[in-house]
């Protein structure tokens, strides 16, 4: 068995909702830091709120477009057509304007009913079976992955491919050469669901509106890029929002009740829980030319990684950032990213959770660990932190 490639201390080492300390720790001391990268050599890890937004903010000079090598050869030789993750502007730009008409907040309001109808769905068959229950596979997987599904038109029924893909594009303890082959399987798939919407003029969901709006200036390829994005991101950080964020509240139950009973402060609980926890861990950007942030020269070409779990717990972005209190408006967190690559699903993945954590908590109002003094397990190795498995009574 090989060893795994090296991980630095804000993946490996986290605990349950605090980044590790090393990371924190040049809140007050360095600002910009050298770390090992994880698939090999060093970077720049960035932790103050204030020099991420920088990072974020300026595409001109720290480029999303990633050479392979600084990602241990990973996608080597493969498009990235489509993959708005991976492309700056002017790129970035044309694609993204093509997608926002589909992720407004009038638009995503219109979802409500639905997002209402798959969480109560889920509710009830937690109810029937009885506890105890994987609050991650009962719960947090499945509403996201519904949800999102219906919205791209992709089949619910092939979730559990899908779900096995995500986990192997996120691993970073994965072998390079594994994490090419899913990334080649995921845009396959996508790729046959876009052909399917070019010859069906009346396919539902994202990708047949693309299709239709834009199958003249849209490439397969880049169709295909779009929607595996989309379907591997749509759901994944708000799943593990969902079931890390129930778990912190079991662990603060002054904090459910708030969640649970007082809906005036449910906004604010949702912003909070998305800093406090920040599973969407970091973001990787490459310098175009050198540059100074922080005091800290840099070099052209050198990887910087920011940290947005650490950005979450800086103090100078709020007053006692390690504590958890639902009632303080915090809606500059950095949970969501910043800049043109702010999460186009945001005002999705926040009526989720909106939805969600309320229903779930008054459904079962005796919702507890099925053993409090267990450890949960955690998903470890990955750039989306999380929980593998939640066992819950009611």
């Amino acid at each position: 068995m090989t060893d795994a490639p090296p991980v630095p201390p804000y993946l490996s080492r986290r605990g349950e909702f605090d980044p590790d300390p090393g990371t924190t720790r040049p809140h007050d001391q360095a600002a910009i830091r050298r770390v090992p990268a994880p698939f090999g050599g060093e970077a720049w890890l960035v932790t103050r709120s204030r020099d991420v937004r920088e990072v974020l903010a300026d595409p001109g000079r720290f480029s999303s477009a990633l050479p392979r090598d600084l990602m241990g050869g990973v996608g080597a030789g493969q498009s990235i057509a489509g993959d708005l993750l991976f492309v700056d502007p002017p790129e970035h730009t044309r694609l993204r304007r093509m997608l926002t008409p589909e992720f407004t907040v009038r638009r995503i309001d219109r979802l409500r009913p639905r997002i209402e109808a798959i969480v109560e769905e889920h509710l009830d068959a937690m109810a029937r079976t009885g506890p105890p229950a994987d609050l991650v596979r009962a719960f947090a997987l499945p509403v996201p992955a519904l949800t999102i599904c219906e919205l791209l038109g992709v089949p619910y029924e092939d979730r559990a491919d899908f779900q096995r893909r995500v986990d192997g594009l996120t691993d970073l303890a994965a072998p390079p050469d594994k994490r090419t082959a899913v990334l080649a399987e995921s845009r396959a798939y996508m790729a046959g669901l876009v052909a399917r919407a070019r010859a069906e003029p009346d396919t539902t969901g994202i990708l047949g509106a693309l299709c239709r709006a834009h199958g003249n200036e849209l490439s397969t390829d880049e169709l295909a890029g779009i929607g595996t994005l989309l379907l591997l991101a749509g759901y994944e950080s708000a799943a593990n929002t969902l079931a890390l964020g129930t778990l912190a509240l079991l662990r603060h139950p002054d904090q459910l009740r708030i969640v649970r009973d007082r809906p005036e402060h449910l906004d604010t609980a949702v912003d909070e829980l998305l800093r406090y926890l920040s599973v969407v861990q970091a973001g990787f950007r490459v310098t175009t030319e050198r540059v100074e942030l922080a005091g800290q020269v840099i070099g052209a070409g050198e990887l910087v990684i920011v940290s947005l779990s650490a950005a979450g717990r800086d103090p100078g972005l709020l007053a006692d950032p390690d504590a958890l209190d639902v009632t303080r408006p915090v809606s500059a967190h950095l949970a969501f990213g910043h800049g043109v690559h702010h999460c186009l699903g945001a005002p999705l993945a926040r009526a989720e959770l909106r939805i969600a954590y309320p229903a779930l908590l008054r459904r079962f109002p005796g919702l507890r660990l099925a053993d409090p003094l267990a450890s949960v397990p955690l998903r470890a190795h990955n750039v989306i932190h999380g929980v593998t498995s939640l066992p819950v009574m009611w």
